[in-house]
């Protein structure tokens, strides 16, 4: 079947945030596509929403409604026709797919580490007894407070610019941001130093990129299938299915991270206490094409491991 392809009368839109990061990765969609069907940029229209999660900056995601808030309007807007295909950071989104929307496309997969983030200091091991440290993540948070349960762990919501003025400002010493972040903008002049998985395990599908797309539109469907990358999905199948099993949300500590070697897969897992005091942490690894069973397998271990209510205490 032949592809009715978007020209610049009629362009292909493409919904996103309107952060800096997230037009940034509009746009690598946007190139990556054009090269794939040799279109000119002008077939292609970005089109920045605001998402209640960006307009909301003074409290907590977990207060708010979590992490469905960078979503659902540029969902909104796909149903409603205004955008054709959204562009999300996967960390971003929740492991349910509303109905009549389909994310079966994602790009490689960027640094996958955190940074830390300071004009002062180096490394975490550096910052004095009850030190500021700034952010709005509740696995960065309690992964601090599990190691240094002397430091005095602030909220930083906002964009990443945002963040970085804050840290300008002396509101904290340090914060940390996603070394794919920092990457996909360039930003070679952040003194940031990143932080090893085997020190500080990422979010769950951390520098990846997911397109979402109506299940029935068929020319999108095709067009994303040209720059779909089978590494990074085999990847998220395993993670996406280990925060599945978690019920995962902003409002719970979860680390994970899938890497492949040959033909097979590692995946590796941590929960946390929101307020640090205490993690569980395991790894499986096992043949690529069972990398959903064994998200599953790991998080039912962390689970057993952790007890009920292992989720029920709340940071003060």
């Amino acid at each position: 079947m032949t592809i009715d392809l978007p020209s610049p009368a009629k362009p292909l839109r493409i919904g996103t945030r309107g952060s800096l990061l997230a037009l940034a990765q509009a746009n690598e969609t946007r190139d990556r596509l054009a090269h794939a069907f040799d279109l000119p940029f002008e077939a292609f229209s970005i089109v920045a929403i605001k998402t209640s999660g960006d307009r909301i900056i003074d409290r907590p995601l977990k207060d708010i409604g979590g992490k469905g808030l960078f979503t659902k309007e540029i969902e909104d807007a796909m149903y409603a026709g205004e955008i054709d295909i959204a562009v999300h950071s996967m960390k971003d989104m929740p492991v349910e797919q509303p109905e009549g929307l389909t994310l079966d496309c994602y790009l490689p997969r960027e640094d996958v580490r955190d940074a830390f983030i300071s004009p002062e200091f180096s490394a975490i091991s550096e910052l004095a007894e009850g030190a500021i440290v700034g952010t709005s993540s509740l696995r960065r948070r309690a992964q601090l407070l599990n190691r240094r349960p002397d430091l005095n762990v602030v909220e930083f919501r906002g964009n990443l610019q945002t963040r970085l003025k804050k840290l300008d400002d002396g509101v904290a010493s340090c914060t940390f941001l996603a070394m794919a972040g920092l990457n996909r903008l360039a930003m070679k002049d952040v003194p940031k130093t990143p932080i090893h998985p085997d020190d500080v395990l990422p979010a769950v599908a951390q520098g990846a990129i997911g397109i979402e797309r109506r299940t029935e539109d068929n020319r999108s469907a095709e067009m994303l299938a040209a720059i779909h990358d089978i590494e990074t999905a085999q990847r998220l199948f395993a993670e996406r299915a280990f925060l599945a099993k978690l019920d995962g949300s902003c409002e719970t500590p979860i680390a994970g991270l899938a890497e492949l070697h040959g033909g097979t897969l590692r995946l590796r897992g941590e929960v946390l206490r929101p307020d640090g005091s205490v993690s569980h942490a395991d790894e499986i690894s096992g043949p690529i094409e069972d990398g959903a069973k064994m998200g599953t397998a790991l998080a039912q271990t962390l689970l057993d491991r952790a007890g009920p209510g292992f989720f029920d205490w709340h940071t003060t």
